[in-house]
């Protein structure tokens, strides 16, 4: 199999069995919890992505990574991970709070999006031992932040239920 088969089937299939995790584990404990917990939860897990400047680390990553990919990818994880500790740091003041919510979420979207396009663009697939030591970033963390955004998007479109918008309001207060 050549290398971009090889990585684009590990990239597919890093999507399932964080798909499984989620069913399994992960959405039953977020029924029970109010959209607030659950946007907190997923801001606490993106704000790790300053990791992403790992793809601008020499040493980590290898000469041969396309150069139009790694500043991209590197400084748009690291805003989103910024965005999202901003929001965690801003739990206190819940307009704010729910502002820095989407921001993480529509930038962090965009960001991996992006990358996904330049990647292609730029023949990743076929270079993709050139990421070296970060090649597991788009194999196993990337899913996990997008299924994320994705679950994030869908809890701020639906309306919370009237018992979590009392508790919200009343701790708000």
């Amino acid at each position: 199999m050549s290398p971009a088969t090889i990585f684009t089937i590990q990239l597919v299939l890093g999507y399932v069995p964080w798909l499984l995790i989620l069913g399994t584990y992960v959405l039953p404990k977020l029924k029970s919890m109010d959209h607030f917990q659950v946007q907190r939860a997923i801001a606490t897990l993106h704000s790790f992505r300053f990791f992403g400047l790992v793809f601008i680390l020499p040493g980590v990553v290898g000469p041969d990574l396309p150069a139009g990919f790694a500043p991209s990818a590197a400084y748009g994880d690291f805003i989103t991970g910024v965005l999202a500790m901003v929001a965690l740091q801003a739990v206190r003041v819940r307009p704010l709070f729910w502002l820095f919510v989407v921001a993480f979420n529509v930038v962090g979207t965009a960001d991996l999006i992006i990358n996904y396009y330049h990647g292609v663009q730029l023949g990743l697939p076929d270079r993709a031992g050139a990421l070296a030591a970060a090649y597991w970033v788009p194999i196993l963390y990337v899913p996990a932040l997008m299924i994320t955004h994705v679950l994030a998007f869908y809890l701020l479109a639906r309306p919370q239920p009237k018992t979590a918008e009392i508790i919200a309001g009343g701790l708000a207060s």
